[in-house]
């Protein structure tokens, strides 16, 4: 069985983390996105709540300690078949302390 010519398929990119102990400011969360992303799921996997933002000053999130969130960027998208985040999109996470990790995968479209 083959596919058809114009399929697009799910690839996935590298996982980024960042282990604790945290610093109490914001470090990067990885390299910056070499793909722009169709599906996100980011994982705090750490003790401590851990702040997300995308340009190292503003939080985007808290997320508390074992909190996950999946976002769906094809989900709903409407009229814009391209919702996305831009490549050399950068994640930084904020926490204070705590043992474990935070951790963001994520899915292309190829």
């Amino acid at each position: 069985m083959s596919s058809p010519t114009n399929s697009i398929c799910a690839l996935p990119d590298i996982e980024r983390s960042r282990a604790g102990a945290f610093s109490g400011s914001f470090q990067t969360l990885g390299s910056v996105f070499s793909h722009n992303p169709v599906i996100m799921i980011l994982d705090n996997q750490s003790t401590v709540s851990v702040e997300v933002s995308f340009d190292g000053t503003n939080t985007w999130k808290t997320f508390s300690a074992g909190e996950a969130l999946v976002l769906d960027f094809r989900a709903n998208h409407g009229m814009a078949s391209n919702f996305t985040l831009p490549i050399n999109t950068q994640v930084y996470v904020k926490g204070t302390a705590g043992i474990g990790s935070f951790r963001l995968s994520m899915f292309y479209a190829g």
